[in-house]
């Protein structure tokens, strides 16, 4: 915080924009829960399509993070950050018997 004329202020700080991802795929399903259990007594874990999208490439496709990274459009460290994310959501969501839904993003192409 900075203090300028007898008032505190604090500094804006602008975040990057984000970028759209290429998608080739839309999940067949927009939720995942466990089996007996009323959806409105679960916790949900939201993974978003770009998250959807690496983890498809990454482990249903068997590729690595280049090819990956390249197919969406995106750097490598970023398919990384994208792949990370979306399996530890998958984790929780397995390990804690959470419900999970694939929400839509920014994206472009198919």
């Amino acid at each position: 915080m900075l203090l300028l004329c007898g008032y505190w202020h604090m500094p804006i700080t602008m975040s990057r924009p984000f970028k759209s991802r290429k998608l080739s795929a839309e999940p067949a399903v927009s939720y995942f829960k466990p089996r007996a259990v009323p959806l409105c007594e679960l916790e949900t874990v939201t993974l978003r399509l770009d998250e959807f999208q690496a983890v498809k490439h990454s482990d249903l496709d068997a590729r690595d993070q280049a090819s990956g990274a390249a197919a969406m459009k995106v750097s490598r460290q970023t398919f990384g950050l994208i792949l990370a994310a979306a399996r530890r959501k998958l984790a929780d969501a397995v390990v804690n018997g959470k419900a999970l839904k694939i929400v839509g993003g920014k994206k472009y192409g198919k």
